[in-house]
């Protein structure tokens, strides 16, 4: 490998900001001929860059070679054997500065940094004097780490459709006469999950039209949520605990919708070029997270003074009453879906699945 043409970037989490990097470096490297990429991230979230011409994925493994000081040092030295000319940080923690330290201080490689917009974050989630308003998505963010270190890039924020061949085993999960939909009701936050009961309306709606329904995403409790769902409703099946993560791709890949809560369902779902209808509750698409070539017009939400009380959806309803989930109608979002499969535009023939 030639040193001119090597890249290292950092984004060892959350799952779906490692999706969104995932989506710009495509870009990247179709707009930058003869770069290579290496990737650095966590091992589980190697399937996001598996399809993306350019890239080598190493892994980071935080919790034994890698851990710690001396982890780290030693996977500076695993890394500096691509000889990079520079340094995209997307990420920019400890972890990604003591890494571009080391890189610094004993090659004088540059090393460019993520601008998180911390401050205009608080200014769009503090209670009082909220100024609400769009900020830059972090897309454009990543992009603009790459454009400071002196390669072009334009964004194009449209969905592409992955046209990867779906393994056979995982065919007859998107078999169906009529749409199939994602469900991927859970987030690692209270905060931006919509009650349950009210997910199980929209389900049990859905089912009744003889939607095709998945649902992914989750750990044991959420299994045993999903489990009973698919008990109850004829045409719901549970992916959680039963695909691996690439298998999961590849059928949200095949999906004609997406419904999410601001999470990394989402963001899987954009990467594989599917149209997402996301619920959002006290997080909001204003701090930039709607997933990649989404449309804004298909974030279900409503307007309250105290939205967004927080960036990642972290913080505990200081209201109590938990306003800005349970003033959504369930039948709302139903509606909506049954506009955007029925406009044509989402829909797959059988031959395509």
């Amino acid at each position: 490998m030639k040193s001119e043409r090597c890249l290292l970037v950092f984004r060892f989490s959350a799952m779906g900001d490692v999706a969104m990097s995932a989506s710009v470096i495509k870009e990247f490297l179709q707009q930058n001929a003869g770069m290579t990429v290496i990737m650095v991230s966590r091992h589980t979230f190697k399937p996001f860059f598996d399809d993306i011409n350019g890239v080598k994925f190493h892994s980071l493994r935080s919790n034994d070679k890698h851990k710690g000081l001396a982890g780290l040092f030693y996977l500076y030295k695993e890394l500096k054997k691509y000889r990079p000319i520079a340094i995209a940080d997307l990420h920019n923690n400890l972890r990604s500065n003591i890494l571009s330290f080391y890189f610094k201080a004993f090659h004088g490689i540059r090393s460019i940094k993520i601008d998180k917009g911390r401050t205009e974050k608080k200014r769009l989630t503090r209670r009082d004097n909220k100024i609400n308003k769009q900020l830059k998505s972090t897309t454009e963010r990543y992009a603009d780490v790459f454009r400071q270190l002196g390669f072009s890039l334009n964004l194009s924020h449209k969905l592409i459709r992955n046209v990867a061949t779906i393994e056979g085993s995982l065919k007859g999960y998107v078999r169906h006469n009529k749409a199939v939909i994602g469900i991927s009701p859970f987030a690692k936050h209270r905060e931006k999950v919509y009650p349950l009961n009210k997910m199980e309306n929209i389900i049990a709606e859905l089912n009744q039209l003889n939607y095709r329904l998945l649902i992914f995403g989750g750990g044991t409790e959420e299994r045993i949520q999903a489990a009973i769902w698919e008990e109850k409703f004829e045409n719901v099946t549970s992916l959680i605990g039963k695909t691996t993560l690439d298998e999961e791709l590849q059928l949200i890949g095949k999906l004609d919708l997406m419904l999410s809560m601001d999470s990394s369902g989402m963001h899987m779902a954009s990467l594989m070029g599917t149209p997402v209808v996301s619920i959002w509750g006290a997080t909001h698409p204003h701090a930039g997270f709607l997933g990649y070539g989404q449309d804004l017009k298909d974030c279900i939400q409503i307007d309250l003074h105290c939205r967004p009380c927080s960036v990642f959806g972290n913080k505990t309803c200081y209201r109590g009453d938990f306003a800005c989930m349970n003033g959504i109608d369930s039948g709302m979002i139903v509606e909506h879906i049954i506009e955007k499969i029925n406009n044509g535009k989402t829909s797959f023939s059988d031959s395509t699945r």
